[in-house]
């Protein structure tokens, strides 16, 4: 292994005493990114007022950090950008895929897919109003519902839930053997494992950069076209920045060239000078070595699990190279004992209706974290300390 871990560690804020378990909810935020924002508010903002979007290239910005998060998903360079928030990526994304087969009426998606996705595949459609179906399956089920009838496989790679992952390369290819369009939510991917986007031939992938890629509350999504579509894909949402020439303020819309038409408002510099940051800790992290620590630290919370807390099921493809950066447990008490563990420093989360999940990232999670984690956490079941009246009031975020 290459990649020095302990280096990058030391690049992210994590509070004392904190093992710091949800990287696959929201990231930590990276020292860097105080300083780097300061001085886009002090000097950036402050100074130079309206100029900066040329000074500072704040209209640059959402390009030149879809081309850092490029090389995380294994697309080329000028493939990728990004703004906005996921959602509105999903339906960009979407509705271009269903012009490229417009003879086929079937989004095929799975249970598993995060529900936003769907509920933005069934706003389209029943905005489109043309006889398109959403079909739901198992995520076991996809492959052999892939037919002649199916205009776009959309999925999420791994399961917010669960963290089954999909096998990309074999459904893709699946999916364009039977003439169909496909498109990729990366969300629980970007940052989490390798990813080789081009090397599946996908048309479309989109993804959030608040998880595994550490750009804090809010952070922009980035999407992905296939360097052979981008000219041709026509933005559902066209938007002012991606218009071929905005400040020609022109009343007829032309959509920029290549990846750029996939823009549409204005973009958040502030949030963005925080992303920097983030995609900047990448630097010199072997994909490859980050899947194998990861796999390694996720199978050693499994077994200390398992072994310190019989009345937990695993929840998790046990095998490593099925599942994606998190495991999860599910458990009949799982909320309270997850809000007794926060209490005790240890920050998972729970996702209804009885799964407790938690995240490796290994660009700042250790093994004696992982270790510490799973003693507690037995230590919180054998005594029934979640068993109280504060860890069972349910707040707006679980």
């Amino acid at each position: 292994m290459t990649t020095d871990f302990s280096k990058t560690r030391d690049l992210f804020h994590i509070p004392e005493g904190m093992i710091y378990l949800d990287g696959n909810s929201l990231g930590p935020l990276p020292k860097a990114a105080k300083a780097r924002v300061a001085a886009m508010l002090a000097d950036e903002w402050g100074e130079l007022l309206i100029t900066g979007w040329n000074k500072a290239a704040w209209m640059a910005q959402a390009n030149t950090l879809g081309d850092m998060i490029a090389p995380l998903i294994g697309a080329p360079a000028g493939s990728v950008t990004i703004g906005d928030t996921l959602t509105i990526k999903v339906y960009q994304a979407l509705a271009a895929a269903l012009e490229l087969n417009p003879n086929r009426k079937v989004v095929l998606s799975d249970n598993g897919n995060f529900p936003a996705d769907l509920y933005m595949a069934r706003g389209l459609i029943d905005s489109l109003k043309q006889g398109h179906e959403l079909r739901v399956v198992n995520p076991e089920d996809v492959a052999a519902n892939i037919g002649p009838d199916v205009a776009v496989l959309m999925l999420t790679e791994v399961d917010y839930r669960t963290g089954r992952k999909h096998d990309m390369a074999a459904l893709s290819k699946a999916a364009h053997d039977a003439g169909a369009v496909v498109m990729w939510d990366l969300a629980h991917s970007a940052g989490a494992l390798p990813v080789d986007i081009a090397g599946c031939n996908a048309e479309f992938a989109v993804g959030c950069t608040y998880k595994y890629l550490n750009g804090g509350p809010g952070a922009p999504a980035f999407i992905y076209v296939r360097p052979d579509l981008a000219n041709t894909v026509r933005p559902a949402l066209s938007g002012w920045l991606g218009h071929a020439a905005p400040f020609d303020f022109d009343l007829d819309y032309r959509p920029a060239a290549g990846i750029s038409r996939m823009r549409i408002g204005t973009p958040p510099v502030i949030q963005m000078a925080a992303l920097e940051t983030a995609l900047a800790a990448w630097q010199g992290v072997d994909m490859h070595d980050l899947r194998a620590q990861s796999i390694a630290l996720a199978d050693l919370f499994i077994a200390e699990v398992e072994r310190q807390c019989p009345d937990l099921t695993l929840a998790s493809p046990r095998n490593g190279a099925e599942r994606g950066s998190q495991v999860s447990f599910a458990y009949e008490n799982g909320f309270a004992t997850m809000q007794a563990l926060i209490a005790r420093g240890v920050i998972g989360d729970f996702r209804a209706p009885d799964k407790m999940r938690f995240g490796f990232a290994p660009l700042y999670n250790t093994a004696d974290e992982v270790r510490r984690a799973a003693a507690i956490l037995a230590e919180i079941l054998q005594t029934r300390a979640w068993d109280k009246p504060e860890f069972k009031q349910r707040g707006a975020v679980t």
